[in-house]
């Protein structure tokens, strides 16, 4: 007779952890911009593996569905933090956690040791000088949970491609038609246009038709837009008590998101601006820190009429996100001009060219200005009135409602 031993069931953690729930809440911390390591200098990279237990900890230390003993332990450890120990069963249970993120694609592992032995010094890498990075899958993801987020307090509402109050012969047939004008797209109005034979000719058969019976359909004018953002990396956006650049990289994602899912005929690009001004990757958005102190503003907008100038679209625009004045300045030799104090005059004319250079390459600039100052408003105030853009006032509770809504808007924008 066969025996059977019954143990008591105990449950796998892992499979209960929602790991796009988990990604979402590690954001704070791969999108770090230097805010928070200002006041910990000894603390290790936002993207080190020990940064990455911490952020685990402070998470799962508030799951009720992990032991007490667990939980109490990452606790003590995210307190202690830096110098903090977590028990062994814990650490394993963590890296358990962290080998299902890098297998479900939301983390890329590199390892400092592997580059170094490349380079001819020998030996592995330590557990400390292991690296995540977010994945393609893991920046498009959170730019769709931003992006739900913002719009889902605009109300209900479905948003396509970029309408204008011009009519074009496309291939929606909702408007009147028209006589055939050379260039048009050959969308015939097949009933409007044997009419037109019938009353010149009459009934009869055959039919004869002539180029000026040709009618066609008119539909709705769709425009296509590139877009550059400049994100100013200045130090002054961590300063004052508020990161003001960490909400700046979280609309970039979620602009990103719903122009490849909403408006995939746009192109978006990306600048930092700080004492000089440099493209980068969407994908490197997330990493990006402050930079250097000063704020170059006019070789921001050089830079991006550059790029928008190759863009072939009807509508071409610059979202400048920024909180101080334009204090630096690339001069024709190279050298970077640089004056912290108020508003240099040399510095503002030369801004002011570059934007009036943009409008008359069709360039708009939209300025989101994270700042009060009244000269800094000014500053804002006069870069839209020479470009024939906007000013927006914002803060970082309101900026990517401000940001997103507008882009929608363009919907709206009639083409010359």
């Amino acid at each position: 007779m066969s025996r059977y031993r019954y143990s008591k069931y105990i449950p796998n953690p892992l499979s209960d952890i929602d790991l796009e729930s988990l990604v979402d809440q590690l954001k704070d911390l791969f999108l770090e911009s230097g805010f928070h390591s200002q006041f910990m200098p000894d603390a290790p990279s936002p993207n080190s593996l020990e940064s990455l237990y911490r952020a685990l900890s402070m998470i799962l230390s508030e799951d009720e569905r992990l032991p007490q003993e667990w939980r109490d332990a990452m606790e003590r450890y995210e307190e202690d933090y830096p110098d903090g120990e977590l028990p062994e069963d814990v650490r394993d249970f963590l890296d358990q956690v962290i080998r299902k993120l890098v297998e479900e694609n939301f983390l890329n592992v590199s390892s400092q040791g592997e580059q170094t032995s490349q380079g001819g010094q020998e030996g592995g890498a330590s557990k400390n000088e292991i690296r995540f990075q977010l994945t393609e899958k893991s920046i498009d993801f959170l730019g769709h949970r931003t992006l739900r987020q913002l719009l889902s307090s605009q109300g209900r509402g479905s948003f396509g491609k970029h309408r204008t109050l011009d009519l074009s012969t496309g291939i929606e047939s909702d408007c009147s038609s028209r006589p055939y004008e050379f260039g048009d797209t050959l969308n015939l109005d097949v009933n409007a246009t044997l009419m037109n034979a019938l009353r010149r000719e009459g009934l009869g058969v055959p039919i004869g038709l002539e180029y000026s019976d040709l009618m066609v359909r008119q539909s709705e004018h769709y425009a296509s837009c590139a877009t550059v953002i400049m994100l100013d990396c200045s130090h002054s956006m961590i300063l004052y008590g508020e990161d003001r650049f960490t909400p700046a990289k979280k609309v970039t994602l979620a602009l990103s998101h719903m122009i490849r899912t909403q408006y995939p005929e746009d192109s978006l690009r990306v600048i930092l601006f700080h004492d000089s001004a440099e493209e980068v990757p969407l994908q490197k958005v997330p990493e990006v820190q402050i930079g250097p102190y000063h704020t170059n503003t006019c070789e921001g907008f050089r830079l991006a009429r550059r790029i928008l100038l190759h863009q072939k679209k009807d509508l071409r625009q610059i979202i400048m996100v920024t909180d101080g004045k334009p204090s630096a300045l690339t001069m024709p030799d190279g050298r970077i001009y640089k004056n912290s104090f108020g508003l240099d005059p040399y510095i503002l004319s030369e801004t002011f060219k570059e934007a009036a250079n943009c409008r008359r390459s069709g360039i708009l600039i939209n300025t989101f200005m994270l700042a009060r100052e009244y000269y800094l408003v000014e500053f804002v105030r006069r870069v839209a009135q020479i470009s024939q853009g906007k000013a927006y006032l914002t803060s970082t509770q309101d900026l990517a409602n401000h940001v997103l809504m507008d882009f929608m808007t363009k919907k709206n924008r009639t083409l010359h």
